[in-house]
């Protein structure tokens, strides 16, 4: 029991350190509107990526990676759009 406990608080720390970790390219993104350093493919790839690591969260009924990804998949396709939008 107190394994199932410390395994979901290191996924939450773990989603929380790298949902926090995209916020500054988002922030950056919505104050300047400038994509035109960031790569399309490796947006078009990272918000793939994050989809699937959200239906996985899902499957397994795992609240860290749902959360996570939830999230982050929310400020990537902002970005995404930002980038087809900008340039």
């Amino acid at each position: 029991m107190l394994i199932n406990y410390i395994t979901i608080i290191i996924g939450l720390v773990a989603a929380i350190c790298t949902t926090i970790a995209f916020f500054p390219q988002l922030i950056l993104v919505s104050r300047t509107k400038q994509t035109r350093d960031l790569s399309l493919p490796t947006f078009i790839l990272l918000t793939t990526g994050i989809f699937l690591w959200l239906i996985y969260g899902i499957l397994l009924g795992s609240l860290p990676i749902i959360l996570a990804n939830s999230i982050t998949l929310i400020g990537c396709l902002y970005i995404l759009i930002m980038k087809v939008k900008y340039g």
